[in-house]
């Protein structure tokens, strides 16, 4: 919801456990209001560095809009340490398997409407690696009223590009999209490509789906991360807004 200087403030925020795939318990980053509800939620899919920082302060940052916010780490099953050495052990397993990660986010939104003050609308957000898994996971769900995909590589996928863990390309499943989708890109960006976007936004209009996309010139793969090198305070700071507004449009 859009900020007000006279809104009353009070969230909080923790470290919950949420039980994830297979009946597995994982860790989740959960902030919310404690202001009478209902509140909307919004779950934050974290990208391929991990279960980092950014994605905590951005789960605090929706709290602080007026949503019950979750970022479930999907990468617990594979042990514990610094951002970087999780990594490691991610990049040894070959990733996470797509179903697990569609579980485990799955979980984290049915967390969040199973709380009592839930207006029961959950939108769903990741970027990176985490924009794919939205993509993936809003394809397979009714959970969502809506998504936002930042950049998300992967969602077009060459045939030799699937395995195990990733047995099927995202834009496959745009037939199944339930619900308004975001999609937020930089056009120096590789992955995705400005080639590739063009194949999903062409599959979302063919599918008749009902979708808006952003492209940012001078930004490229990361443009929000502020802590890195690609950040680009331009382009981040006006598709925040995009992010707010479409958010607020479907589920406040």
């Amino acid at each position: 919801m859009a900020y007000r200087t006279d809104q009353q403030e009070s969230i909080v925020a923790e470290t919950v456990m949420v039980t994830g795939a297979g009946g597995d318990q994982i860790r989740a980053f959960f902030a919310r209001p404690t202001t009478p509800g209902p509140h909307p939620g919004v779950v934050l899919i974290h990208h391929a560095p991990g279960w980092d920082d950014w994605y905590k302060e951005a789960t605090v940052r929706f709290a602080r809009r007026g949503y019950a916010a979750i970022c479930p780490n999907l990468y617990e099953r594979l042990g514990h340490g610094t951002v970087e050495d999780v990594q490691v052990l991610v990049r040894s397993a070959g990733g996470v398997p797509d179903a697990q990660v569609v579980e485990d986010v799955v979980a984290a939104a049915k967390y969040l409407k199973a709380q009592p003050d839930a207006s029961g609308k959950v939108g769903l957000i990741g970027s990176c690696s985490g924009g794919r898994h939205t993509y993936l996971t809003v394809c397979q769900s009714n959970e969502f009223t809506a998504a936002v995909d930042l950049w998300g590589g992967g969602v077009v996928m060459k045939p030799e590009d699937l395995n195990a863990n990733r047995p099927v390309a995202p834009i496959d499943m745009t037939p199944n999209l339930p619900c308004p989708l975001l999609g937020i890109f930089g056009n120096d960006d590789r992955s995705p490509s400005p080639e590739q976007v063009d194949q999903h936004e062409a599959a979302l209009k063919a599918a008749g789906k009902q979708y808006e996309f952003h492209r940012y010139d001078g930004a490229g793969h990361g443009f929000f991360y502020y802590d890195r090198p690609a950040y680009r305070q331009e382009q981040a700071v006006d598709a925040w807004g995009k992010v707010w507004a479409f958010f607020e449009k479907h589920l406040a």
